[in-house]
């Protein structure tokens, strides 16, 4: 169980370097590309939201009736979470590290700026999405009521237990 531990530590740690390493040397070319920090922060804003509502439908989806079933919903969901949050840490990546003094922990030019409209388009698409989702729900809530405030006026709303009373 140790050597487990051991052993899974530490790929943790290579595919975090990895990550890191990765997104330092991607995050200087999204930046140059044009619209510059502003839109790559804007656009993975939006990607950040939109993994965010699929990974809330695939978690609250199907049901596992059969294994090859509860895998895919697995698979989805830990995909849609990689999808949620992976813009995040490739901004966050592009910070200057604490302790670091060396050429790789350097300040990338227009990760601050991208990480702030990432932020400001997260949240105003989150807010939104919210908006919209709740105000469906109030509506079928509504809907709902109505159904059976009908069939409560026809004498049919309520219970057998209820009736007979």
């Amino acid at each position: 169980m140790i050597l487990g531990l051991v052993v899974g530590m530490g790929v943790l740690l290579l595919v975090m370097g990895m990550g890191k390493r990765f997104a330092r040397e991607v995050v200087p070319a999204l930046v140059d590309l044009p619209g510059g920090a502003w839109a790559i922060g804007g656009g993975l804003g939006v990607v950040t939201v939109l993994g965010v509502s699929g990974w809330l439908r695939c978690a609250s989806g199907v049901s596992a009736g059969s294994r090859l079933a509860w895998a895919l919903s697995a698979l989805g969901t830990a995909t849609c979470c990689g999808v949620a949050f992976g813009p995040f840490f490739l901004l966050i990546s592009g910070l200057p590290g604490r302790n670091c003094r060396s050429e790789s922990c350097a300040y990338i030019p227009g990760t601050g700026s991208a990480l702030l409209t990432y932020a400001l388009s997260a949240g105003l698409m989150g807010w939104i999405a919210h908006r919209w989702t709740s105000a469906r729900a109030a509506e079928r809530a509504t809907l709902e009521r109505e159904r059976v405030r009908r069939l409560r006026k026809k004498g049919k709303g309520r219970s057998r237990a209820a009736r007979r009373r």
